[in-house]
């Protein structure tokens, strides 16, 4: 029983780093846009987020145009 609660503790643990890591990198990215068009945090998260938001259309377009191929057949 202590052995589980301590691997629970321990996922907790792996969770909490990868969302630490994850914020970091997220921070960079909005520091360095924001130091390269010279726009305040705010508008660089925006421009971040429709970064993220076109990269995801893309791939969900992507996936549509070639998966629907394959059912289609």
């Amino acid at each position: 029983m202590r052995n589980m609660l301590f691997a629970a503790g321990g996922r907790g643990l792996g969770q909490l780093v990868s969302w630490l890591i994850r914020v970091v990198i997220y921070d960079i990215c909005i520091t360095t846009i924001s130091d390269v068009f010279g726009v305040p945090r705010l508008v660089a998260l925006f421009i971040f987020l429709g970064l993220l938001a076109a990269v995801s259309f893309g791939a969900y377009v992507f996936k549509q145009k070639y998966s629907s191929g394959l059912e289609s057949e």
